[in-house]
């Protein structure tokens, strides 16, 4: 089984309680948490993705994580559940699918604004406004620098680009001199 396909089976059934349960940013944090502990600490993955250590030794360690870490009922128990499984090692493709599907369910689009340089508070909460308008949806937006771009915008949308960027437009009219 590829680890797409148990991320998303993982994923979807922990959604389906969080929702159910009204825990959804309370687990999806912890989870957060819990899985910046994994891609921090390599060992950690290591560990619990290496055969020759025996169950109970991994169960060992994972309490001691969650007795530290002192998370919900419900995250810790998925906790023990992918190590009961065996896949507590791919806690971070889990992770970042169960976000995924939380955002998917709750009408929330993604999408990435590149620029050349920073972007102000206002004209952030304008590109938020003017997608969210564009797609009639809640939009989670994320910000990027990449002065390679020259100037103007890259802008992503699910599987959409608009791009707007002066470095594309300088290919474009390279372009259309070399073919006449």
């Amino acid at each position: 089984m590829s680890v797409e396909t148990i991320a998303r089976r993982y994923g979807g059934a922990l959604a389906d309680i969080v929702i159910e349960k009204g825990e959804t940013e309370l687990v999806a944090n912890e989870l957060s948490a819990f899985n910046s502990m994994f891609t921090e600490n390599a060992t950690l993955t290591t560990m619990f993705a290496n055969p020759a250590i025996s169950h109970a030794n991994k169960e060992k360690v994972l309490e001691a994580i969650l007795e530290k870490a002192k998370p919900s009922k419900t995250t810790a128990n998925f906790a023990r559940i992918l190590l009961q499984n065996g896949r507590l090692s791919e806690i971070t493709e889990v992770a970042t699918r169960f976000r995924s599907i939380l955002d998917e369910r709750g009408g929330v689009v993604k999408a990435e604004v590149i620029s050349a340089s920073p972007i102000g508070d206002s004209e952030r909460a304008e590109f938020k406004a003017e997608l969210e308008k564009k797609t009639g949806k809640s939009i989670s937006l994320e910000f990027k620098v990449d002065e390679s771009i020259i100037g103007g915008v890259i802008t992503r949308v699910g599987s959409t680009v608009y791009d707007g960027s002066v470095r594309t437009k300088l290919d474009n009219l390279k372009e259309q001199l070399v073919n006449g």
